[in-house]
């Protein structure tokens, strides 16, 4: 319980004090955090000395608000703790940073999405290429919805590493196990999930057929570490190539029809893990 102690202490010691006036000893008082935490004064200064009893999980969320804990540092107290880190609820709203970066990528084909494949923003372009895809998790639309737009060809590969980062995200988000069961009843999804394979999405080539103008193929980059709830997926289409000349088709015939959507808005998702 030594570093228990000395962790809260720590972080005790580096609040501003909520009243004002000379002190001899830096940070908030310990009366001060027991109140905010709703435990006794008591029962808080024998944990910083290491003599207290095992705290509830109750307790340590409380001492994590009183303390101000940001995610990492209330993780790292559960740890300490011996207790499991609770599981922090999907975000269903776009990240400061990550929205900056897609308002700098509007001419691009670009997508906001969860680690359980809610797509929470897209590019105007993004819209034109894969539909209206805002507010649909990509999953079920791979695995319980319309088939045409992936290549025969493809379904197999693009299958079996939808299920291998599904798999390595619910290592990280239990709550993910409803919508594994509810994949579940896609064979495909079904046979796979039993192999075990686990890998996080990164980088890859992706085709898919556009009902318009035809076979697409992207260069894909994944930016986002594994931990984080949120990614942004960059389809590119090499200088030149044949998806190039497409896509330029495509978005002129949407600008003289004055289709182009307009810049991204967020749209409310119900994130798949509830």
């Amino acid at each position: 319980m030594r570093e228990l102690a000395d962790f809260l202490r720590s972080r005790r010691e580096r609040l501003e004090p909520k009243r004002g006036g000379r002190r001899r000893t830096p940070g908030r008082r310990r009366e001060e955090v027991a109140a905010d935490a709703g435990v006794s004064v008591d029962y808080y200064a024998r944990l910083e000395q290491a003599r207290g009893p095992h705290p509830s999980v109750s307790v340590l969320n409380g001492i994590a608000r009183a303390l101000e804990l940001g995610a990492d540092e209330r993780a790292h107290l559960f740890r300490l703790a011996g207790e499991a880190v609770p599981e922090e609820p999907a975000s269903t709203s776009v990240r400061p940073g990550v929205r900056l970066l897609l308002d700098r990528l509007r001419d691009d084909l670009a997508v906001v999405i969860s680690d359980l494949g809610d797509v929470l923003a897209a590019t105007p372009r993004s819209e034109l290429v894969f539909g209206q895809v805002v507010g649909q998790n990509l999953l079920r639309r791979f695995f319980l919805g319309d088939e045409s737009w992936v290549p025969a060809q493809d379904r197999e590969s693009s299958a079996r590493s939808h299920v291998a980062d599904l798999r390595a995200t619910l290592a990280r988000r239990p709550a993910a196990q409803a919508l594994v069961a509810e994949l579940m009843a896609n064979p495909l999804f079904a046979r796979l999930w039993a192999e075990h394979d686990v890998a996080v999405r990164r980088s890859a080539r992706k085709r898919l057929c556009h009902p318009v103008v035809g076979m697409l193929e992207f260069d894909c980059e994944v930016l986002g570490a594994p931990e984080h709830d949120q990614r942004l997926v960059i389809h590119v289409a090499p200088e030149g190539s044949v998806t190039a000349r497409r896509l330029d088709l495509l978005v002129r015939s949407a600008e003289a029809a004055g289709r182009l959507p307009e810049p991204w808005t967020p749209v409310p998702v119900s994130p798949s893990s509830a």
